[in-house]
């Protein structure tokens, strides 16, 4: 994935959530990729819950722009918080989901995770941010989810 050097490869699958199919109307100008942007964070969500993780926060806002989910992963006394990017595509005609995470992108992600370490006190400092690529099935199928952990390690 250009921009960064994947920690390890996490899971990759095709999951089946209870977000259910992408419906979507078009009545202003960007209102498809903001639904197909709702959907896919919502899939992630819940395949992050699948795999134990605790969803902190959506769509948090920062100065530095806005991370799309915090998660908690571990336990109580060894726990990590995960920042999470999701990046999600009806097609490939555009790439791979995450090959749209440049050198921009990954600043304004170390800056926004940064600054949500420093609001809260009592966070741990372990922390790692991660992205998760979903491609929707073409054919109305479960949609394909990777999860690359620690991206920028």
């Amino acid at each position: 994935m250009p921009g960064f050097t994947p920690g390890t490869a996490g899971s990759e699958q095709a999951i089946d959530q209870n977000v259910g199919p992408l419906v979507v109307s078009v009545e202003k100008p960007g209102s498809r990729r903001i639904a197909i942007g709702r959907w896919g964070e919502s899939l992630a969500a819940g395949f992050l819950e699948s795999l134990g993780y605790q969803i902190l926060e959506r769509n948090f806002r920062t100065p530095y722009g806005e991370i799309d989910l915090i998660a908690s992963y571990g336990q109580l006394t060894d726990r990590t918080i995960v920042f999470v990017e999701v990046k999600t595509r009806r097609s490939k005609s555009f790439g791979q989901p995450e090959d749209s995470i440049g050198p921009r992108k990954r600043t304004h992600l170390l800056e926004a995770a940064a600054y949500y370490i420093q609001q809260s006190p009592d966070t741990t400092s372990a922390w790692r941010v991660d992205v998760i690529a979903i491609e929707q099935s073409v054919r109305g199928g479960a949609p394909n989810i990777t999860h690359f952990e620690n991206v920028f390690s």
